[in-house]
């Protein structure tokens, strides 16, 4: 794909943005060929759901992860937040509970005030593949261990601690971890950005990707759902997913208040009020620096001016579009052929397996499938930022990411009636872009956004640290396990692996 290619009108739009379509979530995923390397997210073929540790070494062998054998102590959190910011406090989590050399309480999902979802950790992740997948990580238990007290048994209590945002590796291995030691056990609470993204340590940094790739995965009656929902769309061809994010939550953080009648700006600034710091905010300045998120009518020409038709089938991941269905009426009169999960499979099916927190996992997992990606507006651990994340690591999913910042003038230009050249301008923006392509994060990228290159290995590289696990890594690393434990089993292991050799 070129960059700033310009689409003719006999092109299919998914091949000129270099997709060929998507496979399930469950098989091996396309790896793209850059700079003349084979390059993939640092998983194989087959069931592995373990990212490799390597480090430089003279011998050219990569170096094992294993399970901390004795314990410091206990460690609970609580996540809280939205889905996706609750994923990220989660490998923040494992991360800590590896730092500290303990051992990790199921993490606590706050889903009763965000989603009046009261489910939790069980009834949205599958537990069993989150405990086995990390094995040789950490340790996990489902809950505090009860312990004997003047002849009874009662609970252990964990010291509760407020963590600093965006806390070092440190501050857990010296102030948490002094804590843990001195009572058993500490409470995590409220976990949110409380673990930095940037860490000096490749071998931490996939550990994450190791839990938000591998180690999460929703439970199989979501997974079946987001699959019933794919196949429907993918049979009637390509489709892409759009992340609206137009809900009266985030248009009150962005302060983008202008577009909406006065009553709804008072509803705005009275959310704004309640639930952020006051602080004066100019609506021409915040979009002339990328801070509004796009409007539905916005999305729409963008795509129109990509080339995208009328034919275009498009699902919308989205909460309640604030202002109505006035701003929605242009959307669709450029794109007719809009789906949602419930438009799709039905809003009884969804509600009928279980609550809030659901409909945004069959979301994600949609997104996470579908031809073609765009985000609207992205953010510190929200829906998009994740996913986009998410598809870089799968094999460079095609993202189409909005420049907002560029694309503000050229919108202005157009209310203002200044419209010529208004597509080609549009086109100028959006082909200078990667598309979900590999590309070095920069501040303020997130990792989540994009691990590269962290968590991504090369089949061929004369750097140790950059090379691909062996195919019988899965192998090696339980021969590993069994060995740190001192059973015998490890001999079986090892006389196992001569043998298939």
């Amino acid at each position: 794909m070129q960059g700033k290619s310009r689409p003719s009108q006999k092109t299919n739009i998914y091949d000129q943005l270099g997709k060929e379509g998507s496979e399930a979530a469950e098989t091996a995923w396309r790896a793209k060929r850059v700079s003349g390397e084979v390059v993939c997210g640092c998983c194989r073929s087959f069931d592995l759901h373990h990212l490799p540790i390597f480090e430089d070494s003279t011998e050219s062998s990569f170096q094992l992860g294993s399970a901390p054998t004795e314990s410091n102590g206990y460690l609970r959190v609580r996540c809280n937040g939205g889905l996706n910011q609750q994923r990220t406090a989660i490998c923040n989590a494992v991360l800590a509970a590896r730092l500290m050399n303990a051992t990790l309480v199921l993490p606590e999902l706050d889903t009763n005030s965000f989603w009046h979802d009261e489910s939790g950790f069980p009834g949205v992740y599958d537990v069993e593949h989150f405990i086995n997948t990390l094995r040789y990580d950490i340790h996990i238990v489902g809950k505090l261990p009860e312990i004997a007290s003047r002849g009874k048994a009662k609970k252990l209590k964990a010291f509760q601690i407020n963590p600093p945002r965006d806390a070092s590796p440190s501050w857990y291995t010296t102030v948490a971890l002094e804590k843990m030691k001195e009572h058993g056990a500490i409470y995590l609470t409220p976990f949110s950005h409380r673990l930095a993204e940037e860490i000096d340590d490749p071998e931490l940094q996939r550990l994450r990707c190791r839990v938000n790739y591998h180690a999460l995965r929703f439970k199989p009656h979501i997974m079946k759902l987001s699959h019933d929902i794919v196949d429907k769309l993918r049979s009637e061809g390509h489709f892409l997913s759009i992340h609206l994010r137009f809900e009266m939550d985030m248009l009150a953080f962005a302060g983008c208040l202008d577009i909406f009648t006065p009553v709804e700006q008072k509803i705005l600034t009275k959310y704004r009020k309640e639930n952020f710091a006051e602080k004066k905010l100019v609506y021409r300045e915040r979009r002339l620096i990328g801070k509004c998120p796009l409007t539905p009518e916005e999305v729409g020409l963008i795509l129109q001016a990509m080339g995208f038709d009328n034919s275009t089938r498009i699902y919308l991941a989205a909460g309640e579009l604030f202002g109505g269905d006035r701003f929605m009426k242009p959307f669709r009169a450029l794109f007719p052929h809009l789906e949602n999960h419930n438009s799709v499979i039905g809003a009884e099916k969804i509600e009928e397996n279980a609550q809030g927190l659901v409909g945004a996992a069959v979301d994600y997992m949609v997104c996470l499938l579908s031809d073609i990606f765009m985000p609207t507006y992205d953010g510190p651990s929200n829906f998009a930022n994740n996913l986009m994340g998410h598809r870089l690591y799968y094999g460079f999913r095609t993202t189409i990411q909005p420049n907002r910042k560029a694309l503000a003038p050229i919108f202005i230009d157009r209310e203002e009636g200044r419209t010529a050249g208004f597509d080609a301008r549009v086109r100028s923006v959006m082909f200078n872009s990667k598309f979900g392509g590999p590309h070095q994060r920069l501040h303020p990228e997130s990792f989540y956004t994009n691990s590269w290159p962290e968590c991504f290995c090369q089949l061929s590289t004369k750097r140790s640290v950059d090379r691909c696990p062996p195919d019988n890594v899965l192998q090696v690393l339980e021969h590993h396990r069994l060995q740190n434990d001192g059973g015998d089993e490890a001999e079986t292991v090892n006389n196992s692996n001569k043998t298939g050799s």
